[in-house]
């Protein structure tokens, strides 16, 4: 299997201490946009974490105070104007690749949200497993408001599963931005970090990181190919997730370590 630790991207930061990899876009000045550079990168890491048995878990993080202004205006915004039918929809799908990279990398991804989260950005937080927010976090999906249709790079299906249909439609169509508060308050965040907000997304990751990575890569899984399921098929589909999972040296360290009343230590296989 690949080891990340030592990879050298060129378009955004990334860091790894233990087991947990951060992330962060570069361009603090500008908010940190997205470039198609950093789309591509971005694209192609997450789908290399996916065979990376030195990283646990993953945290997309702020730089500067924001986490990410969306697609960069002169990078991105003002090419697409010029550019024809087959060259927008070859972008619309390298974008939605990074989403598909994201849910398909068989590890968990934090998001630490502060500052300005919109557009794109917004797109990166809500594709992740799990979100944390700063009190001056500032998100919206504004592609209305930039005479686009709020269903991009998965918004229509993802965001009405997080917040609930009829708060998922306000947002989508208006574009609004709302706080930390009430994305609390709707379940688009898990919660609110008064202070040291990167280090309890660290934290968080670090313990998951120490967890059965196989478990916990099956449960990654099953959150998403659920969506398509019935009940039946759901169930059956966990039933044969979870004896793979009972296959495992984690689950049989858990055991040991059970009944000599220790701590387990997982290794991830």
């Amino acid at each position: 299997m690949s080891a990340m630790k030592d990879i050298g991207p060129q378009h955004f930061n990334w860091s790894v201490e233990g087991r947990v990899a951060t992330i962060s876009l570069k361009g603090a000045e500008r908010k940190n946009p997205l470039t198609f550079e950093s789309y591509a990168e971005l694209r192609d890491t997450f789908r290399a974490l996916a065979y990376a048995d030195d990283i646990g878990a993953v945290v997309l993080a702020p730089n500067g105070g924001n986490f990410c202004s969306g697609g960069d205006v002169h990078d991105i915004i003002g090419p697409l104007v010029a550019m024809d039918a087959p060259q927008l929809l070859e972008f619309t799908r390298m974008t939605g690749d990074l989403v598909k990279a994201i849910i398909g990398c068989g590890k968990p991804v934090i998001a630490a949200v502060e500052g300005i989260c919109v557009g794109a950005g917004a797109i990166l937080a809500m594709a992740s497993d799990m979100r944390l927010a700063a009190p001056s976090a500032k998100c919206a999906f504004l592609f209305t408001r930039v005479g686009l249709a709020g269903c991009d790079m998965g918004a229509c299906a993802m965001l009405p599963r997080i917040i609930g249909q009829g708060r998922a439609a306000e947002l989508l169509y208006t574009g609004r931005s709302f706080d930390a508060a009430e994305g609390a308050q709707t379940g688009f965040y898990n919660r609110v970090v008064e202070t040291g907000l990167v280090e309890a997304a660290q934290d968080m990751a670090r313990r998951l990181a120490e967890g059965p990575g196989f478990a916990h890569m099956m449960t990654k899984t099953m959150l998403a190919q659920e969506w398509n399921m019935g009940l039946e098929q759901a169930i059956e589909a966990e039933a044969q997730a979870q004896a793979l999972c009972m296959k495992t040296e984690d689950f049989r360290r858990a055991y040991v370590a059970f009944t000599a009343k220790e701590t387990p230590k997982f290794e991830g296989n």
